[in-house]
């Protein structure tokens, strides 16, 4: 850190370390490396792409793309981690235009959100993936075998959609309060200055090997994608259910040979709790998207990061390095500011506060973004307390934190209503708009609260007068306005809402009613060890004692971390460790407890393949 006011909670990350490569910008620094064409530059499966094979893919599909797509369009990407979208990816950032990745699961009712708020000029999805957009072109195919065939979906861009500030780098989507998803348009500037960070902190190169395992939908991807391509290192595609079985990542990482990779914290919680494989070459792990309470055991032997940063300031605004710290007592800091940061702690005035002492985290320096769109429009940000006038403008993130002594923050929680779950921002708000557009809810209050596998989002809703609701047609109706993890677990019918003594909805009495089961637990009595371990292990994971050997793990609130979650405490258990493609199969609990018929069920055991 450089130039830290000892006394009040301000802190410097420093100046921005040398470029990847020659040239002035992420454009440059991909161009440097792929007109060179030695070397891997993707991994996926049993396909390997050379810098140069990648770099005639990228011209091919920017060539298809060209008369349709002019700088400063906004392209978005509705693809799974793949060669494709690293291509598509280059494209894009070939023709001048902005990255706006999706996901492959992105809905089709909040994709029109999207296109009301930002002037997309065009989709690339999968050509399987089921569109009706009749303006369709097919875009070239990637070489090798497993080529999956993608095209570009153009749609007329409706008058109200805002186009974004001409030097936008890449566009991201987070959770909005007003129903409406909040599009963040991050500078080119800012982006090269997230690359020139990250490439040096992780040490990256030709000869590292980098994951490729971020949901696209989620900034850190584009952190991950671009840093390792901008630095001639390879990009490695990770396997999907690797993704979030940490039994099958580690087994990965092994194969693979990767030496960088970066992790969700409810992930990351999983890995670290496990004994650590001695065949890895993981050198470096970052760890972020929500609080981190675990410190790397002994064992562990890559070196670990914390990593914090809201989309608004581009991915990692702070960092702190886990691994040889002494203090392991209090729960992991998430760290003092990256190069080109600033960061303040202030008080509800904006006054900045002693060191020591709690108040909000703001942030100022090169990663800000240009502009935020929908959710109310507006930029996020606010002029710097007198103590930072060199500073435009800072960023308040809604996080209660307090610096130390020596400038490291720690995270205390938040100011407002806003939520994470699995890593992702939630806005309840947006949560309850989506509920209300079924024409049978009169009325939709998400309250949230913490369960053994993490913060689980319980929808109550009121019925219009004359309606009936049925919980799985709702919920069912608002995945295609809402990312999965805004989904609430459980939908509770409520008539009348409870409100308080000025007519405002009573999220308290609402909270209570959470730990109020919707209906009679199931009598263990009769069942087998497994089918008891079973049902022990979903109530308490979904904190939902109601739960029947008859449900279906997914439509009961149960998604890919709970499913994690799931198998480590069966192998816990039992010893055994069901592999997660067999549970994600089975139609109910009672298949699940099937898989393990004739398995003792104890404490601990050493874990066999199951």
């Amino acid at each position: 850190m450089v130039g830290d006011d000892v006394g009040l909670s301000i802190a410097y990350g420093g100046p921005l370390p040398p470029a990847p490569a020659e040239g002035a910008g992420v454009g440059d620094w991909l161009r440097h490396w792929t007109s060179r064409g030695t070397g891997v530059a993707v991994e996926d499966g049993l396909r390997r792409l050379t810098y140069a094979e990648l770099d005639a893919l990228a011209d091919r599909t920017a060539d298809a793309l060209r008369d349709r797509v002019r700088p400063g369009d906004v392209v978005g990407v509705r693809l799974e981690r793949s060669v494709e979208l690293v291509a598509t990816a280059l494209a894009v950032v070939r023709l001048g235009a902005v990255y706006l990745p999706l996901g492959p699961n992105f809905g089709a009712q909040r994709l029109d959100l999207v296109r009301r708020t930002v002037r997309v000029a065009c989709v690339v999805a999968a050509a399987d993936a089921g569109g009706t957009d009749p303006d369709r072109i097919p875009l070239p195919a990637a070489p090798g075998p497993d080529a999956r065939a993608t095209v570009a979906a153009f749609t007329p861009v409706p008058s109200e959609a805002a186009p974004v500030p001409a030097d936008t780098g890449y566009v991201v989507l987070t959770s909005g309060t007003s129903g409406t998803p909040r599009a963040i348009a991050v500078g080119q500037d800012a982006l090269a200055a997230l690359v020139r960070w990250y490439h040096h902190h992780a040490g990256l190169g030709p000869g590292e090997k980098h994951s490729l395992l971020i949901n696209p939908a989620f900034d850190p991807h584009v952190m991950e994608l671009f840093a390792t391509l901008c630095s001639g290192a390879t990009l490695a595609v990770t396997p999907g259910e690797a993704c979030w079985d940490p039994y099958l990542l580690t087994s990965w990482w092994a194969r693979a040979e990767v030496t960088v990779s970066n992790l969700p914290t409810p992930i990351a919680d999983l890995v670290l709790a496990r004994p650590w494989p001695a065949d890895l070459r993981l050198r470096h792990l970052g760890i972020g998207g929500e609080r981190l309470r675990r410190w790397p055991g002994p064992d562990v032997t890559a070196t670990v990061h914390n990593m914090y940063g809201p989309a608004e300031a581009t991915v990692t605004s702070v960092v702190c390095r886990l691994s040889g710290r002494a203090d392991q007592a209090d729960p992991p800091p998430i760290g003092a500011p990256v190069a080109g940061a600033v960061v303040c702690v202030t008080n509800a005035a904006g006054r900045t506060v002693a060191r020591g002492e709690p108040g909000e985290l703001r942030i100022g320096g090169s990663g800000l973004s240009l502009a935020c769109f929908g959710d109310r429009g507006g930029a996020p940000f606010v002029a710097p307390p007198p103590e930072l006038a060199d500073l435009d403008r800072v960023y308040p993130t809604g996080d209660r934190v307090r610096m130390g002594s020596d400038g490291v923050l720690e995270f205390l929680g938040r100011v407002d209503d806003q939520v994470k779950v699995s890593g992702v921002r939630v806005e309840p708000a947006e949560v309850e708009v989506a509920l209300e557009r079924d024409p049978g809810v009169a009325r939709a209050a998400v309250v949230a609260t913490s369960s053994p596998a993490g913060l689980r989002l319980t929808a109550f809703v009121q019925p219009r007068p004359g309606c009936r609701i049925d919980a799985d047609e709702v919920l069912s109706g608002v995945r295609g306005w809402l990312p999965e993890q805004a989904v609430p677990a459980v939908l509770r019918v409520v008539d009348p809402m409870p409100v308080t003594a000025n007519g405002k909805t009573d999220r308290a009495a609402l909270a209570d009613l959470v730990s109020t089961p919707a209906g009679s637990p199931q009598d263990t009595e009769g069942l087998t060890e497994q089918q008891r371990l079973v049902l022990a292990v979903c109530r308490d994971l979904l904190d939902r004692p109601e739960t029947t050997l008859d449900d279906h793990f997914a439509e009961i609130g149960g998604n890919s971390l709970m499913a994690a979650r799931l198998l480590a405490a069966l192998e816990n258990a039992t010893g055994t460790r069901l592999r997660a493609s067999a549970l994600l199969r089975q139609p109910d609990l009672a298949g699940i407890a099937a898989l393990l018929d004739g398995v003792p069920v104890a404490a601990s055991r050493p874990t066999r393949d199951g």
